[in-house]
C-alpha cells in the first residue's frame, strides 16, 4: 500500500459563517494542496470536509495518516464516537442528536477505503503543514462568490 501523509485545517468567520477547509496531501516527493469553501457554514463543518476531501482524491487504498487541530475529528474517529453514533442512527445519547451526520457519514466511508489513522497537533502551534492549511483554508473562507453548504439545512 501506498504511504499518504494528509494535513487539514479548517476555518470560519463567524461560526457559523463564511468558512473554508485546506488540505495538504504528500506521497514521496509529491505534494498537493486543496481547498474550498461555503458561504455559511460552520468550523467542524470545515475540519470534516478537509479530511473528507483528501480521503475521496486518493485513487486507490493507501495507508494514510490524517494530521489535524480538530480534537473534534480526532476523537470521533479514534475513539470510535462516529461509529457509534452511526449505530444509534446518528444519536450522541438517547436524546441528543449527533450534529454533521452527513459529513461523518462521508467520512466514515471515505476511511473504511484505507487504513488510517488520525493523529492531533495544536493548531498556530508552528506546524508548517498545519500554518499552510490554516492560510489556504482562511483564503477559501473569503473567497467571492462561495456556495450555500447544504448540510447546513439539517442542523
Amino acid at each position: 500500500m501506498k504511504k499518504v501523509e494528509i494535513f487539514t485545517d479548517g476555518a470560519c468567520s463567524g461560526n457559523p459563517g463564511p468558512g473554508g477547509y485546506g488540505v495538504i496531501m504528500k506521497y514521496g516527493s509529491h505534494e498537493k494542496e486543496l481547498s474550498g469553501g461555503y458561504a455559511e457554514t460552520t468550523n467542524n463543518r470545515m475540519e470534516l470536509l478537509g479530511a473528507i476531501v483528501a480521503l475521496e482524491t486518493l485513487k486507490e487504498p493507501c495507508e494514510v495518516t490524517v494530521t489535524t487541530d480538530s480534537q473534534y475529528v480526532v476523537n470521533a474517529i479514534e475513539k470510535g464516537w462516529a461509529k457509534k453514533w452511526r449505530a444509534m442512527g446518528w444519536m450522541r445519547n438517547k436524546k441528543e442528536p449527533a450534529l454533521n451526520p452527513d459529513l461523518w457519514e462521508r467520512l466514515l466511508r471515505a476511511a473504511e477505503r484505507h487504513n488510517v489513522r488520525f493523529v492531533w497537533i495544536r493548531g498556530h502551534n508552528g506546524h508548517v503543514e498545519n500554518e499552510r492549511c490554516d492560510k489556504l483554508a482562511v483564503a477559501a473562507s473569503a473567497g467571492s462568490g462561495l456556495p450555500k453548504d447544504e448540510g447546513m439545512v439539517s442542523k
